[in-house]
């Protein structure tokens, strides 16, 4: 009988008619073919309990949270034919050596794009129009009467938006933010891509242009030996002292060290991040001192609806590699 290991479920902040975690246990479950372990809890698993869970299986289905590297996959053995992670990210799986050893990978794109964009509107006019600046002062009866200037931002009608990727989640981030009155559109990335871009009229720039250029500036691009700390010292200098920077990536596109600096110093407007290096940000990090910083706990594809459908497409990818049969979402490697 086959083997499959959930790592946990995924997190569920409210409750909800069909629990993700549940539903996916449930698909699994019904398989006549499949014996299941879960670990059954919102935190991760220790590396221990998955070393231990995983020995022996055939599948694994794990969240972008759980590291799977060369000691889990050594820990798992010869046994362990496929991979389903439960995101659109790939930084925490070791591919290479997953490559060497025949595993196929499960993953889950496309679905959760749309609500990836919409957070990442989100945040940006959250970030731009100063809200949680606002909200605090009613809160603390700073609000006292209307003033002119009090708490003014910045808005996106007839600005300059750079996009830094423009995969499926940067065109969506652009579909979305055309309607606001943007008046150009900038992306840089590995390569151009005119057809993709033309619907935005958006032009392909170098990285240090897109950052001088921009009023706005989204990154949406993978995490990739090239992206790492891409956001830096350099690139931040380069930018606007008005402009506002936003990460809906993965961190460690950003140096946070740098990051902070340009914000202290009034070198750039504001960042608004939902990611950082590490997950969770730890309570007394310098950035969490900054009132024009704001940061949210990765929750990009944190809708009911995406949740189910992440959850339900890496089940099948995972019953798919079990049965040797093409997977619905599979990473080529």
């Amino acid at each position: 009988m086959q083997q499959a290991i959930e790592s946990r479920p995924p997190p569920e902040a409210h409750p909800a008619p069909h629990r993700p975690s549940l539903q996916l246990a449930a698909r699994l479950a019904a398989q006549p073919f499949c014996e299941v372990e879960q670990w059954d809890s919102d935190e991760p698993i220790p590396i221990k309990e998955l070393e231990r869970g995983v020995a022996g299986a055939h599948g694994l289905l794990c969240l972008l949270s759980d590291r799977v590297d060369k000691r889990i996959l050594d820990a798992a053995g010869a046994n362990l034919k496929v991979i389903s992670t439960l995101s659109v990210g790939v930084d925490h799986l070791a591919l290479d050596e997953i490559k060497k050893r025949g595993i196929r990978v499960g993953y889950t794109p496309d679905v959760l794009t749309d609500a990836t964009a919409e957070l990442a509107v989100s945040l940006l006019l959250t970030t731009c129009r100063r809200l949680p600046e606002a909200i605090e002062e009613v809160k603390n009866g700073g609000w006292t009467s209307w003033k002119p200037l009090w708490l003014c931002g910045y808005g996106l009608t007839q600005s300059t938006v750079g996009i830094v990727g423009l995969g499926r989640i940067g065109q969506a981030i652009a579909r979305r933010l055309k309607p606001f009155g943007v008046q150009r559109f900038l992306y840089t990335g590995r390569q151009p891509r005119p057809e993709e871009a033309a619907e935005f009229q958006a032009e392909f720039v170098s990285t240090p242009e897109l950052a001088a250029q921009s009023d706005f500036i989204v990154v949406a691009c993978s995490l990739t030996p090239a992206t790492k700390g891409l956001c830096n010292k350099d690139f931040f200098q380069k930018m606007k002292e008005t402009a506002v920077f936003v990460n809906i990536s993965r961190g460690d596109v950003v140096n946070q060290d740098d990051l902070y600096q340009a914000l202290a110093s009034g070198q750039i407007a504001a960042a608004g991040l939902d990611v950082t290096t590490p997950e969770p940000l730890p309570t007394n990090h310098p950035l969490l001192t900054l009132k024009n910083c704001v940061i949210l706990p990765h929750i990009g594809s944190a809708t009911h609806r995406t949740r189910n459908t992440m959850s339900m497409l890496a089940a099948n990818n995972l019953l798919a590699g079990l049965r040797g049969e093409p997977m619905p979402s599979e990473l080529m490697l």
